[in-house]
């Protein structure tokens, strides 16, 4: 993967991003993201958000040798930080970090979201915390993905401040879209998770000393995935 050729993962992401969107890529790493969108006219301008200083420099080194530093900033800062009002920012894009990861990050940058913004986000793991904060921060989700690339499972969440909705505890954990669609690799994802927490479940019924709230909530997924798989 590079500047020209981006993961189906990001190809997924970038196909979310919205025609004439001023892009801020949270936690960009190499950049290739918003580079990709530029260079294909996608976009017309990004911002690149890196905390750390090694994946900063990557980014700045991608921008510079593709020359685009007149449309793509780069800017050291903790996550939503990044975002100074004069960007005019319509697009936000967090990958690659496990849910709980991007949840923190939308709580501490609550200040810098205008509630404008489309909100397109990759988690590794963790989808259902981030599903509910999004709903209980007047976000609804307006479309989700999931693929299957080099043996794991990603889900893409896109959400847009609308007026108030509530989810179930079932969509949240599956994804109310996911649900609905029911695709071939939603079903082999939940197919495979069944299988591993009957697994656990099993092994925890063997040991000593698994709390009992552990042994409820596997349970209760378990019941979820054979309705949902029924």
């Amino acid at each position: 993967m590079n500047e020209h050729t981006l993961s189906m993962r990001l190809e997924r992401v970038a196909a979310h991003v919205p025609n004439g969107a001023r892009l801020a890529d949270i936690g960009s790493d190499h950049a290739y993201l918003p580079v990709a969108l530029v260079r294909r006219g996608v976009i017309d301008a990004a911002l690149a958000g890196e905390v750390a200083t090694t994946p900063f420099q990557a980014a700045e080194r991608t921008v510079r040798d593709s020359g685009l530093e007149q449309q793509i900033t780069v800017r050291l800062a903790d996550g939503l930080a990044a975002i100074e009002a004069r960007d005019g920012i319509t697009a936000i894009s967090l990958c690659g970090m496990g849910g709980e990861t991007i949840r923190d990050i939308l709580e501490a940058g609550k200040a810098h979201l205008s509630g404008a913004e489309r909100l397109i986000l990759q988690p590794n793991g963790g989808e259902q915390p981030l599903r509910l904060w999004l709903m209980r921060n007047g976000y609804r989700i307006v479309s989700e993905e999931l693929l299957h690339e080099n043996r794991f499972y990603y889900e893409i969440i896109v959400a847009e401040r609308a007026d108030p909705l509530v989810y179930t505890a079932e969509q949240l954990f599956f994804g109310p879209l996911l649900m609905q669609a029911r695709s071939p690799v939603f079903l082999a994802k939940w197919q495979r998770a069944l299988r591993l927490r009957q697994k656990t479940l099993a092994a925890f019924e063997r040991a000593q000393a698994v709390p009992e709230a552990k042994l409820q909530e596997i349970s209760q997924q378990i019941r979820w995935m054979l309705t949902l798989l029924a």
